[in-house]
């Protein structure tokens, strides 16, 4: 779930606060490409400095942290279909399309993540990237993996490929129910 973006270089976040109107969508996405101009801006210094590797670890300093600062309170709910749930207004609010689907199964909580609208495509040409993917999305994953062991995150498939929508599938153990002993689905 990449609600906000970070990097430490910056210390700057975008957090989505629910609110209407046309001209806070836009400003709220102006933001949110702003911050991503600064990320990949970033991640081609350090990689021209360090080497990618090197560089792929620099942008993930303080990431888990927020991410567990930012996402601990949603994935708190019951399921993740239920905090991904919880997200989609602050999707709403940059210009982004989310869905949510609970693929919940065999002991597994699990949602899928389907984003109608990839507001990097274009940004990330501007600083000689082929793909968001990498500095945004797959750094994103990974962060919210170190902030959260249990859970694993994966993307199925990216418009910048070729596909209609982008897909991110994220799971964890199911949680029991309070005070049932048994599982909640």
């Amino acid at each position: 779930m990449s609600t906000y973006l970070f990097t430490k270089e910056t210390n700057h976040e975008i957090r989505n606060e629910p609110q209407t109107g046309d001209e806070t969508m836009q400003n709220e996405n102006a933001k949110l490409i702003e911050s991503a101009q600064k990320k990949f801006s970033r991640f081609k210094e350090l990689s021209e400095q360090q080497g990618e590797a090197a560089a792929w670890e620099a942008m993930l300093e303080g990431f888990p942290e927020i991410q567990k600062q930012l996402m601990g309170p949603l994935l708190d709910r019951p399921t993740l279909a239920a905090a991904f749930r919880e997200a989609i207004p602050q999707f709403k609010t940059v210009g982004m399309e989310m869905d949510v689907v609970d693929i919940s199964n065999r002991g597994i909580d699990a949602v899928l993540e389907i984003q109608r609208i990839c507001p990097w495509l274009e940004v990330c040409k501007e600083f000689g990237f082929d793909t968001p993917c990498h500095v945004i999305c797959e750094l994103d994953i990974e962060a919210t993996r170190r902030a959260f062991p249990e859970m694993k995150g994966e993307i199925l498939c990216r418009q910048a490929f070729g596909s209609p929508v982008c897909i991110f599938k994220y799971e964890r153990p199911l949680k029991l129910a309070p005070g049932s002993g048994e599982e909640s689905a």
